[in-house]
């Protein structure tokens, strides 16, 4: 069967590879996706194991369509009864990017009227709309050649909501976001990792959860989509839940995330107990200015803050202070800084070794690396 893996922008290539992992077949990394063939097992795994997927659809429908009459046509020409009953609450998301059916809404609107229709003139009866919790969500897509994909989403409600962040700090990052920077950073879970500005806890969280190899949904209490399929086997479930829950080990390198805001660290531990990954990571009260490393070598990831408030003048001097930081408390260890602001990164005085660009919300980023070699000043960052 194919499915299609949706993510975030330049996590393509590591989902790719979580995909492998797990051993998917005919992976094909594209924009914010990739294709894949594999069976029910590891649809269900993928659903269950993937740290950098948003939801995974299954393609059940594709056909041409210029014109809204034409789509309305051919959505009520397929069998919807093979997926879904009209006693079942269904919901479904639009996107186009045809010249001729331009607005998403809409064309979400006409494939809900088409096979309501359907049903109502079979059954007499239809299935409810219910766009918040619905037994069926079906994603149609309209590419630029105006072909019509319609896929069921097998995931239900974004992979992203994990289950254990229970509180957070203002504007806290995605977990999907998190766990694909702890990957990006090549992080071998070989070495002390440290996020020295933690806010609510997710990025050590999202490491924790990779160095203890639990699954990114061990701790999600929204059903999955697939579960409210006519074909939903159950004891397939549990088997595939038990199979990835016997896989988590111990870990016995330093996972550690720190603030210098009282609140971010109280939330950061409640969150990790929920997450149960208290046993690996510790969260503590500090000052990354001056705080010292726990270790001679390892991997620093974080996320400054930025207050959209303050000018840039103050946005480049806090930069500076976060090089001076590294270059001083730091040295032997590799950071991994993402942050929108390239000019205050250049501040950092600090000669990058790799930027990757990465979305963090709507904000365009890099995800910047720096080597902090012993007794060595490099050259400021390039943007």
């Amino acid at each position: 069967m194919q499915y299609l893996a949706k993510t975030l922008f330049g996590l393509e290539d590591i989902l790719a590879a979580e995909l492998a992992a797990l051993g998917a077949a005919d992976i094909t990394p594209g924009a914010r996706s990739v294709a894949f063939t594999g069976d029910k097992k590891l649809m269900y795994r993928a659903n269950y194991e993937l740290r950098t997927a948003i939801r995974i659809l299954q393609p059940i429908y594709t056909f041409k369509t210029k014109h809204e009459n034409h789509f309305y046509k051919k959505m009520y020409e397929f069998d919807w009864t093979e997926y879904f009953s009209p006693d079942q609450t269904l919901a479904i998301d639009g996107v186009t990017q045809s010249q001729y059916i331009t607005h998403s809404k809409y064309l979400a609107l006409k494939a809900k009227d088409s096979i309501v229709d359907q049903y109502r003139a079979r059954f007499n009866e239809r299935p409810s709309i219910d766009v918040h919790d619905p037994d069926i969500r079906l994603n149609v897509h309209i590419s630029r050649d105006n072909l019509c994909t319609v896929s069921i989403d097998t995931s239900g409600d974004s992979l992203h909501k994990r289950g254990y962040r229970k509180d957070t700090v203002e504007a806290p990052i995605n977990e999907i976001l998190a766990a694909g920077l702890v990957q990006l950073s090549g992080w071998k879970r070989d070495c002390a990792f440290v996020d020295p500005m933690c806010g609510s806890g997710t990025i050590a969280i999202e490491a924790a959860m990779f160095a203890k190899n639990m699954p990114a949904q061990k701790h999600r209490k929204i059903p999955f989509g697939f579960t409210k399929r006519k074909d939903y086997d159950a004891k397939l479930w549990e088997i595939v839940q038990s199979e990835a829950d016997a896989k988590i080990s111990d870990f016995k390198h330093e996972i550690v995330g720190s603030d210098k805001d009282f609140d971010a660290v109280s939330i950061s531990r409640f969150n990790a107990g929920y997450a149960e990954v208290d046993d690996v990571v510790t969260f503590s009260r500090k000052d990354f200015m001056i705080a010292k490393a726990p270790a001679e070598s390892g991997v620093l990831v974080f996320n400054p803050p930025y207050d959209e408030r303050l000018d840039i003048k103050d946005a480049e001097a806090f930069y500076k202070q976060i090089g001076d930081a590294l270059k001083k408390n730091w040295t032997g260890w590799e950071a991994w800084i993402i942050s929108s602001n390239l000019k205050a990164v250049k501040r950092l005085g600090l000669r990058a070794s790799s930027r990757k660009p990465l979305f963090n919300g709507k904000l365009s980023c890099k995800l910047v690396q720096f080597e902090l070699y012993r007794g060595s000043r490099k050259e400021p960052a390039e943007g």
